[in-house]
């Protein structure tokens, strides 16, 4: 992928920060004259702080009540970022979002990163908050953080929701791949990511270094596919069309989770898969939040055993 093209997809990641945050304070403005929905009045955490696990002290907050759901963000991100969308529309459950090793309020330590480290940081995480179990829902980089934590720690969850996420470093289109290694500090010189970066307490000497760090982990080849089709749980996938992941990545999950059969023959699998028409990477999050959550909470909500309709 050349530099042009790359700057292009950085621009519009930091476009679509800025537009959660412009959407946040609309929403806050338009609280004050409508009560009609939740999603247009502020939403404030119920309990906030750091947890302390595995050396790191990790930045959570929660929110509402109800069946527990824990959100992964991707690359770069944090929770206002990532989340300040989907928050409102899950206000039925209850929300735990955490910010990962070196993101947002979560200080870096001397620990390389990687999805198993923050696999484990999240299952720490649940353990502080008395939560046994809890439906995990990770977004790119945060897809990979949520398979791990389903081989890893498969006691503690109940259903796995990955979204534009990979097990294997060659589930990424081979253009999406080879740009990982040209992603640099300066691309984000003047970006709401680097902005958010300074203002929520870090080093600003130090973003290169957190830039460098975030893209270790998919500059080293990784594999989880026996282990992540060996998950019991079930399982629903979400890719844009017009994805950095490869639809054969997601329909060999899918496959090996039951898919890949006539429903109406042989029922339905209890795992799910979606591929969003006009979608990319950066647009699952930006632009599809109405699309997905209503997905997501009927896979999140459904008893999976249910007939195919008959006429």
């Amino acid at each position: 992928m050349n530099k042009q093209i790359l700057t292009i997809l950085l621009s519009a990641m930091t476009a679509f920060i800025f537009g959660c945050q412009q959407g946040s304070k609309e929403k806050q403005e338009h609280s004050a004259t409508s009560k009609d929905s939740v999603a247009s009045q502020p939403v404030k955490p119920s309990k906030s702080g750091y947890a302390e696990v595995n050396g790191l002290k990790m930045y959570y907050e929660v929110y509402g009540k109800g069946k527990p759901v824990v959100l992964l963000h991707g690359s770069f991100m944090n929770i206002i970022s990532n989340w300040s969308q989907i928050i409102p529309m899950l206000a039925d459950r209850q929300v735990i979002v955490a910010e990962m090793q070196g993101h947002g309020r979560t200080r870096d330590i001397p620990r390389p990163l990687s999805y198993e480290a923050m696999a484990d940081d999240v299952s720490g995480l649940l353990k502080h908050l008395k939560v046994d179990s809890a439906d995990i829902l990770g977004y790119s980089m945060g897809g990979g953080v949520a398979f791990q934590f389903a081989v890893r720690h498969p006691e503690q969850l109940r259903r796995l929701v990955i979204l534009s996420g990979t097990y294997a470093h060659d589930g990424w289109w081979p253009d999406a791949e080879a740009s990982f290694s040209t992603i640099t500090a300066d691309m984000f010189k003047g970006t709401p990511i680097q902005t958010q970066y300074d203002s929520l307490g870090n080093d600003p000497a130090k973003f290169p270094d957190f830039v460098k760090k975030v893209m270790s982990i998919d500059l080293k080849p990784y594999d989880w596919s026996k282990d992540v089709k060996n998950i019991k749980a079930p399982i629903f996938m979400a890719i844009g069309d017009a994805d950095g992941v490869r639809y054969e990545h997601a329909l060999a999950l899918f496959r090996a989770k039951g898919g890949g059969k006539m429903g109406d023959m042989h029922g339905l699998p209890k795992s799910r898969l979606a591929i969003l028409p006009g979608t990319t990477h950066i647009g699952m999050m930006m632009q599809r939040p109405n699309w997905l959550i209503p997905m997501v909470t009927d896979f999140l909500d459904s008893d999976l055993n249910a007939a195919p309709p008959t006429f």
